[in-house]
């Protein structure tokens, strides 16, 4: 079985040279056309609906050097915080740790965990509490934000935030059964990532 390991693992992968990599990609057409065709084909009288392609506008191409600024979208579902705004660096609380992203960051795709999201541009830095959520980080040198929640650090109230701590630690030490204590959980970990991020 090792024999035959060590001889898979030494071949060349010719697939991998074949194959384009991701940030090499054209823009995707609006149209899929081989849907259309095949509407055209089963409905002819009828136009096609519109897929989800349609609504996309196409991807920038990859630029040839590294921009000197990185352009971000950061939304949430009721809001939109920024959008296409040119930054030098947004520092982002991943669930693997704190990503730093510049412009022409490798492609990532990262999971939010509560924390500080900072965006900085030039000498100015504006701070958000986000709950959870998802970047998405193309290799363009644009960044995508995806929150359920955030509020800008300065509005947190911190005698709010030890109240709901306090709270939520007394929930946690009564909880029952295992809903509960999941929920208060939650609580005890959002109440003390905002009290981290207001006192570092």
């Amino acid at each position: 079985m090792f024999r035959r390991a060590s001889t898979l693992l030494t071949r060349p992968l010719l697939s991998a040279r074949a194959r384009s990599f991701s940030a090499d990609l054209p823009a995707a057409s609006s149209t899929d056309d081989a849907f259309v065709a095949a509407w055209k084909k089963a409905i002819p009288t009828i136009d096609p609906p519109r897929t989800p392609l349609s609504f996309m506008a196409p991807r920038p191409a990859t630029p040839s050097s590294i921009p000197t600024k990185l352009t971000v979208n950061f939304v949430l579902p009721y809001a939109s915080e920024l959008s296409a705004k040119e930054v030098d660096m947004v520092i982002i609380p991943a669930t693997t740790g704190q990503m730093g992203v510049l412009p022409g960051h490798v492609a990532t795709i990262a999971e939010l965990k509560p924390g500080v999201l900072s965006v900085h541009e030039g000498s100015d830095t504006k701070k958000y509490f986000v709950s959870s959520g998802f970047a998405f980080i193309h290799g363009n040198s644009y960044a995508d934000i995806i929150a359920v929640e955030a509020v800008p650090v300065d509005q947190i109230d911190p005698d709010q935030v030890q109240k709901g701590l306090a709270e939520f630690t007394q929930k946690l030490n009564s909880a029952s059964t295992d809903l509960e204590k999941a929920e208060a959980q939650i609580g005890v970990d959002v109440h003390s990532a905002l009290n981290a991020a207001l006192t570092g």
